[in-house]
């Protein structure tokens, strides 16, 4: 049975050298927590050195998420690359045949089966840490945003926020701050 989110390392790990180049799209249907307006498209390559899968990618994709600001839902164009080393154990196969390279599975996440790499998980993984804590719409954190203005986010034009302007009035001017 083949699976589509399964990515054949093993001739790769097998072979020292030889490179494995792959365009991947994904539309993470096991991620619940965002919102793509795209799908995730990019590339994959490995290469073993040996001792170490090497495995880097560029990808790319457009999400809906909320502006820290005003609320208001925002698609924003995300870009991420993939750069990572998985420890391999054994002798590859290429080399002798009383033995055979195999991934060191040591993340807390599962990353691969074998030596099938799970290609959602890895790219979820690197995804993850690349989309913006505090999305903003075009306004900023510095312009005037009509939205968060409406919702009472901003303070009135020409005026800080009410409870400092009566604080500052109690410093009568010519008196010490001290």
């Amino acid at each position: 049975m083949r699976r589509d989110d399964l990515l054949d390392l093993n001739d790769v790990l097998q072979h020292p050298g030889r490179k494995l180049e792959v365009d991947i799209s994904t539309e993470l249907p096991e991620e619940e927590d965002l919102d793509l307006v795209k799908p995730i498209e990019g590339y994959l390559e490995a290469i073993s050195t040996g001792n170490i899968l090497l495995v880097t990618g560029e990808f790319t994709t457009r999400l809906v998420m909320e502006c820290a600001r005003c609320i208001e839902p925002i698609e924003v164009d995300l870009k991420f690359a993939i750069e990572e080393q998985f420890p391999v154990e054994g002798v590859p196969s290429s080399y002798g045949a009383q033995d055979f390279a195999r991934v060191v599975a040591d993340e807390p996440f599962a990353l691969f089966e074998g030596n099938n790499l799970l290609v959602e998980n890895l790219i979820r993984q690197s995804m993850l840490v690349e989309v913006p804590l505090q999305p903003l719409c075009e306004f900023g954190w510095d312009g005037d945003c009509p939205i968060a203005r409406a919702k009472g986010h901003l303070p009135a034009v020409g005026g800080g926020r009410p409870e400092f302007t009566k604080l500052a009035n109690l410093i009568k001017p010519g008196e010490s701050e001290a």
